[in-house]
């Protein structure tokens, strides 16, 4: 049976934009597998419910489901070992699970700040108005005020990506020559702001960005053709 796939969309179901289904959509191209995407928007909770799961991404392999990204890279990793590996042996593995974590606290947590204004205007309106008052409750004020003066304050997120920006000057990719899940890891939150947000995280003259453009242009342009802001 085909692999299928929930990804989070918004009023465009053309414009899938999780940052973790984003990683899953990585890790399924590297490994070679294509994969049945079923739209599903935040308030749409039913319909992943029987899969014992509140969020997407969820993958169903058959009848089975695989529920969250690392867990699914490591399921596409175990059950598919013919394939190129997603982390290049189990001291890669242990070094993505750190990552894992940075990609959720730190990149993605110092994004979200800056562009989380710009998101309702990609949903339903049903759903729109639940992610405002979500996060809204999450941040204890207006969304837009949570995103006034990131002009100024996206020098501080761009200073906490100097790990990777210092690891990409004497390499091309995290998985060194060429990608692996450490870089989707890292990805997926960027391609999320590219599809939601207008707003420039990143100078054209950082390497972050020229590894980002790698990125994109990866697996014959899959991210790039998403539909997204030329940021």
């Amino acid at each position: 049976m085909p692999l299928k796939l929930y990804e989070l969309v918004g009023s465009d179901d053309a414009r899938p934009f999780s940052p973790f289904c984003w990683r899953t959509r990585m890790a399924l191209a590297h490994k070679g597998l294509s994969a049945e995407t079923i739209p599903w928007c935040f308030t749409d909770k039913a319909a992943i419910a029987p899969h014992q799961s509140e969020k997407v991404p969820v993958l169903l392999d058959g009848d089975k489901p695989i529920v969250d990204s690392w867990v699914i890279a490591n399921y596409l990793e175990d059950t598919y070992p013919d394939r190129p590996s997603l982390f290049g042996g189990e001291g890669g593995r242990a070094m993505a699970r750190m990552l894992n974590w940075w990609g959720d606290v730190t990149v993605m947590g110092g994004m979200f700040p800056l562009i989380v204004a710009d998101i309702p205007a990609h949903l339903k309106p049903v759903d729109a108005a639940y992610f405002r008052k979500t996060r809204e409750a999450r941040f204890g004020k207006p969304l837009e005020e949570v995103t006034a003066g990131r002009d100024k304050t996206v020098e501080g997120f761009r200073k906490s990506l100097d790990p990777l920006r210092l690891t990409l000057r004497t390499q091309n990719y995290l998985g060194g020559a060429a990608p692996n899940y450490a870089d989707y890891i890292v990805f997926g939150p960027f391609q999320w702001a590219r599809v939601v947000s207008p707003f420039k995280l990143l100078a054209e003259d950082d390497p972050v960005y020229a590894w980002r453009e790698r990125l994109l242009d990866a697996f014959d342009g899959m991210a790039r053709k998403s539909p997204g802001y030329a940021v």
